[in-house]
């Protein structure tokens, strides 16, 4: 479950950006929430945060979490086996 980066991620604005693939799968509410926020905590404006879930109530909890840190998220999949989100880490403090 250890975070890897995607060396292969575009820059952006002139900046290398980063993306880095958390795999929760197996974890239940509310560890996805809480360990994603802790990825997120040394990420830099722009890096972005794959999240990939079993759990169904990640779709209500990581989506509020986002929404407290003022980042940006979209689901990228949704189906039996998993879930996967998409985190922006925005400059918001």
């Amino acid at each position: 479950m250890s975070p890897c980066v995607d060396a292969a991620a575009p820059p952006r604005h002139g900046a290398a950006m980063t993306r880095t693939t958390l795999d929760l799968t197996g974890l239940k509410c509310p560890l996805p929430a809480l360990k994603t926020r802790k990825a997120l905590k040394p990420l830099k404006a722009g890096d972005q945060l794959e999240v990939h879930c079993t759990d169904p109530l990640s779709v209500i909890d990581i989506p509020n979490l986002i929404r407290e840190t003022g980042d940006k998220v979209e689901i990228t999949e949704r189906n039996a086996a998993r879930i996967v989100f998409l985190v922006e880490k925005s400059d918001a403090p």
